[in-house]
């Protein structure tokens, strides 16, 4: 495996210290970082806002079970708390799609389905997806389609929920999470 596209979200806590947190136990293999949305949540659970972020990020070494493992990892050492589906968490960080050499990786197994099944409904991963990728494609239903039309086709009150900020993710310290 060479490439992910990861999805990272906070809404609770500091959340853009969660979501530096990610990115700094990604350390080395991060190649680009979108800036940083503020979006409401999604899922139909009350609860406030996120802020998200893309990370795209390579490792020849890692295949898309080692990036869901580290994905986790980087979770549990942000205090991530599985209680509710859709519900509030410290952070959140889901494979959207893994690529091995140029191939988009397909996954159906009982802990990982890829690409992410819901990605192409969710401004906040496309939005951010688009600002370091734009021309990001996505496998839906079988058929691989350019992700700036996948977000066209939501209604404007889902594109518009994706605020732009002033925060900014860097690149910094290699902080290794507690497996």
């Amino acid at each position: 495996m060479t490439r992910v596209v990861l999805s990272i979200g906070s809404n609770l806590g500091d959340r853009m210290a969660r979501l530096q947190a990610a990115v700094d136990g990604l350390g080395v293999s991060v190649r680009a970082l979108s800036p940083v949305y503020e979006t409401d949540a999604w899922g139909g659970v009350e609860q406030g806002a996120f802020l998200n972020a893309i990370v795209i990020a390579d490792d020849p070494g890692a295949d898309e079970h080692e990036w869901l493992r580290l994905a986790q990892a980087l979770e549990d050492a942000n205090e991530r708390v599985r209680e509710q589906k859709w519900g509030p968490r410290t952070l959140d960080v889901d494979l959207v799609t893994c690529y091995d050499g140029a191939a988009e990786v397909s996954s159906r197994d009982e802990r990982l389905t890829l690409p992410h099944p819901l990605a192409h409904l969710r401004a906040f991963v496309m939005v951010p997806w688009l600002a370091v990728d734009p021309d990001a494609e996505l496998t839906v239903a079988g058929e691989s389609q350019r992700v700036d039309r996948l977000l066209s086709e939501l209604e404007a009150v889902d594109r518009d929920g994706v605020r732009l900020t002033g925060l900014v993710l860097r690149l910094g310290t290699t902080v290794e999470p507690e497996a």
